[in-house]
């Protein structure tokens, strides 16, 4: 008995240095296992650029249009002659909303069907209506109709067809936020670290599709300046956005437009008043910045991710008004806001899109003024 009891005792001994190394074997074999790889973000900078008007909590006056009828409000393009808005939205329909402008009764109408996920919308010079479908790519729809402009450039296909603008001369301005990962697994490409977003040019008359820009990070919301003379391009990842000259000196160059932005840039629009208009999905938080910062963190994440459902990280988001020149003028934000992927101004309103939401929010500017520039 003495015996067993010694060799219980000894076994005990060893048994406890390998049950507290057991964790720290097991993290490193699913380090080692895991094909997805990560590498630094370039230029990534966690500062904010200073606003200097923060309208916080705005969720409480957001007033909720053509709630049950719009599950996922992702972009929105405004009608000016018919007080009309288009949407696209998560169950693959293009909307329209009648009765925004002025004030009248809202109505909802199907316009078509894409079969995808409509992602960014916007009316040509003779109100065409044109979106760039995450699974489909650009495409031109009418009333249940659906026509394939492109589905690729350069014998690589989209992998998510995001935003775009249409010029007056009916030449179409789309971003292709990555060439690698679906809508699915868009979080994949932010996590990865690596720039797999293009813009790109189609010409209607020829239906030829070139590539402007490679190497982009997370390429999404596009907007063409009043003059048409140059295009802005939010890059989400680096929590920016750039400016590409279509005319003049500087034409096929790029600048920034705004950067340091106090969130992640999603969808950008024009609204026709000296402002541009950029929905923010997410706030920076701290846990956000480290994400980006490090890439061990974000292969951490994914390895994790396939055991346990991460935590919501994401928070303050909002809209963010921006002047011609590229100077922030007026956040409105929110701590409760997430997931908002773009703001249009209609009249006194500001019209707010969701990746996830049921509604369109709308917020009086008269409450909420933002300074012109």
């Amino acid at each position: 008995m003495a015996v067993v009891e010694g060799v219980k005792k000894g076994g005990g001994k060893l048994l406890a240095p390998l049950i507290a190394v057991a964790p720290v074997v097991i993290v490193v074999a699913l380090w080692i296992v895991e094909p997805f790889d990560t590498s630094p973000i370039p230029d990534y900078d966690p500062e904010i650029r200073h606003v200097r008007e923060q309208n916080l909590r705005v969720a409480r006056d957001l007033e909720r249009v053509a709630e049950g009828l719009v599950m996922g409000p992702e972009d929105l393009a405004y009608d000016a002659q018919e007080g009309a808005v288009y949407v696209t939205t998560a169950d693959g329909w293009v909307k329209k909303v009648e009765g925004v402008a002025y004030g009248g009764e809202i109505a909802v109408r199907n316009l078509s069907f894409t079969g995808g996920r409509p992602l960014g919308v916007a009316l040509g010079p003779s109100k065409e209506v044109f979106v760039c479908d995450a699974y489909k790519g650009l495409l031109k729809v009418a009333d249940n109709k659906v026509e394939v402009l492109s589905d690729g450039a350069e014998g690589v296909k989209f992998k998510l067809a995001d935003g775009l603008d249409v010029a007056s001369d009916g030449t179409i301005y789309f971003t292709d936020a990555s060439y690698k990962y679906d809508l699915d697994h868009h979080m994949l490409d932010i996590f990865e670290g690596r720039p797999h977003g293009r813009l790109l040019r189609f010409e209607p008359s020829t239906g030829e599709t070139h590539v402007l820009l490679k190497g982009l990070y997370f390429a999404n919301g596009l907007a063409l300046s009043p003059n048409q003379d140059f295009l802005v391009y939010c890059e989400s990842t680096l929590a920016r956005c750039v400016k590409y000259w279509i005319e003049g000196d500087k034409k096929g160059s790029t600048e920034i437009f705004i950067d340091k932005l106090p969130g992640v840039p999603d969808n950008i629009r024009y609204d026709g008043e000296g402002r541009f208009w950029i929905g923010l999905a997410t706030g920076k938080t701290a846990f956000f910045n480290i994400m980006l910062k490090y890439a061990v963190v974000r292969k951490a994440m994914v390895i994790v991710s396939k055991f346990i459902m991460l935590p919501e990280f994401q928070m303050n988001g909002g809209v963010l008004a921006v002047s011609l020149t590229g100077e922030a003028i007026a956040l409105y934000s929110d701590p409760e806001l997430s997931k908002v992927t773009g703001g249009i101004k209609i009249g006194k309103y500001l019209y707010i899109g969701y990746l996830d939401k049921s509604y369109i929010g709308r917020l009086d500017l008269k409450k909420y003024a933002a300074s012109a520039h």
